[in-house]
């Protein structure tokens, strides 16, 4: 039930008979306090403005068109023309009778897109970092939000896997295993990635030979290829293991990786230079777009291949959204990355755009997100300055969850509270950044993002196991509740109203890429429940009929706090 949409169909026809164009736009919205109702329709001023009305005047008039019968128990104009809207009792008890007795919480199905997310997209012979944390865990995110909706998703996990630097892994695999005669397992992929980089500086024979591979490796080399996958397969079996433990979706089949596209780079080079979109300057091939201007207030130049022949990494991003449309039939294509690669990713899509390689129809949306940041305000590292290892960082968090839950729960068994410290710690680094808005910065805190109060994993973890908890005290089974559902008092209807909110938040972030603002929902529907649980008896109620409705209610909110964390890829558990 998208309650928004409704009644903004609603005030939409009311507008238009009294007057208003078409296309006008209602504008409802939420209301902000409960004395202005439950939604206002903000559009009457606009409205009225072109029509050369008093706002009050055109109010009037929509009131006597709108048909909110047995929706709304009362409307009302507000301030200068303002629509306030009270949400009846009776419908909301229904709507959420309705809810709560649907697989997917009365939430409709869309019309299905097939939506590609960019998301991860680690490095191949090199340990994910703390740097791979936001784009892992806030597209997974998406995801999984969209496919909650009902659409087709593929997760394109965009692995760098190819350039010239794999001359030199592939030389210095073959000398470890020569050395060691036999498969290197690769523990640690920085320090085999660091040696490398010494060997290439300080051999020169090794460096020739490097050299020499990244030819035949580019050529398709067979024993190339077959060190470069050894590379390749050592590097996402270890990112596997992460992915699993962060409770992300990936797999090894979302890897479409940089190598993919790399049959493809020669002719686009050909078909931009046939398209007179690509010229020759001082030897390499360049695009000079108009929209992109230099310091000296001149086109900007943006390279597609080097005087040497090489691509860069805006060719094969190019070759990348011609793939993801022509080859994967994306409606919508979703890029989460960080934010200092906007331009880099504009000037793409505008060379992708002139070359008609994907149609304006299909959106090309670069979500982009700030950094994690530590207290002092800089760049999170270790106390020495170093990239902190994501591995490291959740076993730090599993360890400081462990003290924490092994302090609350003496009684239970160590199996129990390791299972629980994993839940709660990896939820909370998990929740500590997808509740914060992915645009900005944000400050990465132990002791906050552990905390069993506030907008935290903990607190809602726990919220969720409170609510459990009154069934195990009923003794009944939520999913045997059949009672008639009523709602007579304002603590019921306010977290009936935001129950039936449900819709109207997950339509948002998928449409936005905003995790932040389901945090907000299940944070505000925690503290409604609290406020409904303290002041609304449940066990203790009057009447069982009254005790029946509001164990609906509870159940009700239950499978909403548990869908909502679903969807941001946050587990929960039974008892806490």
């Amino acid at each position: 039930m998208n309650i928004q949409a409704l009644l903004s169909e609603k005030v939409s026809q009311a507008m238009i008979l009294a007057g208003a164009a078409a296309d006008c736009e209602p504008q409802v919205r939420q209301s902000a306090k409960v004395q202005f109702g439950d939604y206002q329709a903000n559009g009457i001023m606009a409205v009225a403005k072109k029509l050369g009305q008093a706002p009050r005047q055109l109010a009037e008039s929509v009131l006597t068109h709108l048909d909110l019968h047995g929706i709304a128990s009362k409307v009302e104009i507000a301030g200068p023309g303002f629509i306030n809207i009270f949400l009846d009792r009776d419908w909301l008890a229904a709507q959420a009778k309705q809810a709560l007795s649907q697989p997917r919480l009365g939430v409709a199905a869309v019309e299905p897109q097939t939506i590609v997310v960019d998301y991860s997209a680690p490095n191949v012979a090199k340990e994910m970092h703390v740097g791979h944390v936001r784009s892992t865990i806030i597209g997974d995110a998406a995801v999984r939000t969209l496919e909650f909706l009902g659409h087709k998703v593929i997760r394109a996990n965009h692995v760098g896997d190819w350039g010239t630097q794999f001359g030199m892994l592939i030389a210095y695999l073959e000398k470890q295993q020569n050395e060691h005669h036999e498969a290197i397992a690769l523990a640690d992929l920085e320090a085999f990635y660091r040696e490398a980089k010494r060997t290439y500086d300080e051999d020169e024979a090794f460096a020739e030979r490097a050299r020499a591979y990244v030819v035949k490796l580019q050529g398709g080399d067979e024993y190339c290829r077959t060190m470069w996958k050894k590379l390749v397969d050592i590097t996402m079996s270890q990112n596997q293991k992460v992915y699993d433990r962060l409770n992300v979706t990936l797999t090894r089949k979302d890897v479409m990786g940089e190598s993919l596209y790399n049959d493809m780079l020669p002719g686009i080079v050909a078909d931009l230079r046939e398209k007179g979109l690509a010229v020759t300057s001082e030897g390499a091939t360049v695009v000079f777009l108009d929209e992109f201007q230099n310091k000296e207030g001149e086109p900007m130049g943006v390279i597609i291949q080097k005087k040497d022949g090489g691509y860069l990494y805006t060719t094969t991003d190019i070759a990348c959204a011609k793939y993801r449309y022509e080859t994967l039939h994306a409606d919508r294509v979703l890029y989460y990355i960080d934010s200092r690669q906007h331009q880099h990713l504009q000037q793409a899509w505008t060379i992708v755009r002139k070359a008609g390689y994907v149609p304006e129809s299909v959106p090309l949306e670069h979500h982009a997100f700030g950094m994690m940041l530590g207290k002092d305000g800089r760049p999170f590292k270790t106390r020495s300055g170093g990239t902190i290892k994501l591995t490291d960082l959740l076993e730090e968090a599993h360890d400081r969850a462990l003290t924490l839950v092994r302090e609350k729960n003496p009684e239970m068994s160590e199996a129990e509270l390791q299972q629980l410290a994993e839940v709660v710690g990896i939820g909370a680094v998990k929740y500590a950044d997808l509740s914060k808005s992915r645009t900005t910065d944000y400050i990465f805190d132990w002791d906050n993002m552990l905390a069993f109060e506030g907008n935290t994993a903990p607190y809602m973890q726990y919220a969720y196991t409170r609510v459990l908890s009154v069934f195990r005290k009923a003794g009944v089974d939520a999913d045997t509740l059949d009672a008639p559902l009523v709602i007579t008092e304002d603590r019921e209807a306010q977290l009936a109203t935001r129950l039936l909110q449900f819709e109207e938040t997950i339509t948002q972030v998928a449409r936005d890429g905003t995790p932040h603002v389901m945090c907000a929902y299940l944070y505000d529907l925690a503290g409604l429940f609290s406020g409904f649980y303290e002041h609304c008896p449940i066990l203790s109620a009057d009447d069982d009929a009254t005790r029946q409705s509001r164990l609906q209610l509870a159940a009700l909110t239950a499978k909403t706090l548990k869908q909502g964390l679903d969807t941001l890829g946050i587990k929960t558990v039974e008892r806490m």
